[in-house]
């Protein structure tokens, strides 16, 4: 397990492009993964019902110890090559990150891009402005509505 793990580290590279061959290696770490925790919960539960079956004893401090010990023995070296991989796959996750970062980056550094956001900004401040004269509109005739309740009441009075 850990001779898969750091042949998994050396080949990550630092390429311009992430590539499926990193996503792939990504998602064999974490089957790796996976199978450590798996491992870490059969350990968990050997240690568990050793540990219950320890109350049945008469030493049962000493049975604890050496149920504890055991766990302890076959605990450690799978904590380690989990140590191993979370290193291998923060290293590769971050490696990815940046090169989707670069992407984005040389994207909005395009001329295309950047013809897009003018256009874009423009029709944003001609809404703007469509939306302030409307407001404007209607804030007029709140204004005038009284005097346009008094000429039509005035209008409609017949004597």
């Amino acid at each position: 397990m850990a001779l898969a793990i750091f042949v998994l580290a050396g080949s990550v590279g630092t390429s311009a492009i992430a590539t499926p061959a990193e996503e792939a290696q990504l998602e064999q770490l974490d089957k790796i993964e996976r199978d450590l925790e798996l491992q870490r919960d059969w350990a968990k539960y050997r240690w568990e019902k050793t540990s219950s079956e320890c109350y049945q004893k008469y030493w049962v401090n000493s049975c604890l110890r050496d149920s504890r010990a055991q766990y302890r023995k076959e605990i450690d070296p799978i904590r380690v090559q989990e140590v191993e991989l979370h290193e291998v796959q923060r290293s590769l996750r971050s490696s990815i990150k940046d090169q989707r970062d670069a992407k984005k980056i040389a994207e909005r550094a395009s001329a295309e891009k950047a013809a897009e956001r003018t256009a874009n900004q423009k029709e944003f401040e001609e809404k703007q402005k469509a939306a302030a004269a409307r407001a404007a509109d209607l804030e007029q005739r709140r204004k005038d509505a009284p005097k346009r309740a008094q000429e039509n009441k005035a209008g409609t009075q017949l004597d």
